[in-house]
């Protein structure tokens, strides 16, 4: 057990000034309480390091943000060195055309984009978009899936009380088509856009990869009722295919909202699109005070240098290999059954002993104490800075923390 006592003395401030203290997927219940750090000061590279001094190795990565590790000099010299000249000014940067014509000629099937600020954003103007360019206003989602923290998007994940924004939402079974079919039916004619992510990572469930029938139905029908096809890309952009995790699944959508990793942290995302949609995006009105600053965009084009340099997707997932092999064959010789789901860029593991999570969140715990952050609840994520020391010190705890559990198996 490490110690804690800076971190939960700065909870304690939070709690009286702060709605629960720290909000959101960040939460202590989200985590395990008394077994993570609250307040983290600094990360370098693949470790992250909290307000009493504890290191850890991190498979996290700030939610997915960063890409090329924490502290990049590749991404933070550009970055510094455009914010000591200024970051948001009246008019945008020139570093936002060059940013654009990156991405446009990157990312396989768009033709134009606007930079946003969180996923939440990206994902929001995508249906709106489409609301507008089709005059409909039903979306169809996967159930369970998170497509950010507006109330449209949050209804079927977390409860909100805005029932109005709840009424234009239809959701079905990931990877179900009899019941994606029956959706369009029973709304034809009403239905503005499907909005998928790549592959489904639901909350508190072992992660789902589409099948390619999945995904062939998922456009057929679609295009029979003139809807617009969303990828949500925001969480996996970059770690699978640097021409958009479509490109690696094999799918064709019409809009792709991106994030997390495009700017190795700094904040920003970006909403793509085809040239169908140029006219209708073109006379919407798309503004955000912060949604031009500059330094983000330097970042962005610097990060797509450094992944490259790096290694790129292929050496994620190798790494990410290397964990998922490791873990599974520990978690057999300790007696689990324990499963890494999701690409091997971006592994979770879970245990078929364990319907109610229980043991994962031991499991994690463990992995805390040992100096590795796992979540228990939420995918992990592989950075380019992680390295084969890093996963075999990795392993290594991973031995303790299964056998630190083997009582417990004839419990499940």
């Amino acid at each position: 057990m490490r110690d804690f006592s800076a971190s939960k003395a700065y909870f304690e401030r939070a709690a009286k000034v702060i709605p629960g203290g720290i909000y959101g997927s960040k939460s202590p219940g989200f985590l395990v309480p008394g077994r993570y750090p609250y307040y983290l000061s600094r990360g370098k590279g693949s470790r992250i390091f909290d307000v009493d001094g504890n290191e850890f190795i991190d498979y996290l990565c700030g939610y997915g943000s960063q890409i090329v590790g924490y502290g990049n000099p590749a991404v933070d010299g550009p970055a510094f060195e455009q914010a000591r000249k200024g970051d948001l000014l009246n008019q945008p940067h020139p570093a936002m055309v060059e940013l654009a014509e990156r991405l446009v000629a990157l990312v396989e099937g768009m033709n134009w984009a606007v930079f946003v600020k969180n996923g939440t954003d990206a994902t929001t103007l995508a249906t709106s978009i489409a609301r507008a360019d089709t005059g409909k206003q039903i979306i169809i989602a996967a159930d369970g899936a998170y497509h950010g923290a507006a109330n449209w998007c949050s209804t079927n994940v977390f409860p909100v009380f805005t029932q109005a924004e709840q009424r234009d939402l239809r959701f079905f079974p990931y990877n179900d088509i009899a019941a994606l079919e029956a959706c369009f039916r029973e709304e034809r004619g009403k239905i503005a856009c499907l909005i998928l992510t790549p592959y489904h990572h639901p909350t508190y469930k072992p992660q789902q990869l589409p099948t390619p029938e999945f995904l062939q139905a998922a456009e057929r029908l679609c295009r029979a009722e003139g809807a617009w096809f969303i990828v949500d890309d925001i969480r996996a952009n970059f770690r699978l295919d640097v021409r958009g995790s479509h490109v690696y699944f094999g799918a064709h959508p019409d809009l792709v909202a991106m994030g997390k990793a495009l700017a190795n942290g700094y904040p920003i995302s970006v909403l793509m699109g085809s040239e169908k949609l140029r006219k209708t995006a073109s006379s919407f009105f798309i503004t955000g005070t912060y949604w031009m600053s500059a330094v983000p965009m330097i970042a962005a084009l610097a990060t797509l240098d450094e992944m490259e340099r790096m290694g790129g997707t292929a050496r994620l997932a190798r790494l990410g290999g290397m964990l998922r092999e490791g873990l599974e064959k520990l978690g057999r010789e300790a007696g689990f059954g324990a499963r890494v789901s999701g690409p091997p860029a971006i592994p979770y593991l879970t245990f078929d002993e364990d319907p109610d999570l229980y043991l994962n969140q031991r499991f994690c715990a463990a992995m805390a104490d040992r100096g590795v952050f796992m979540h228990p609840h939420h995918n992990w994520f592989m950075s380019l800075a992680h390295t084969e020391d890093d996963i075999a010190q990795t392993l290594e705890a991973a031995r303790g923390a299964f056998q630190e559990l083997r009582p417990l198996p004839h419990a499940y």
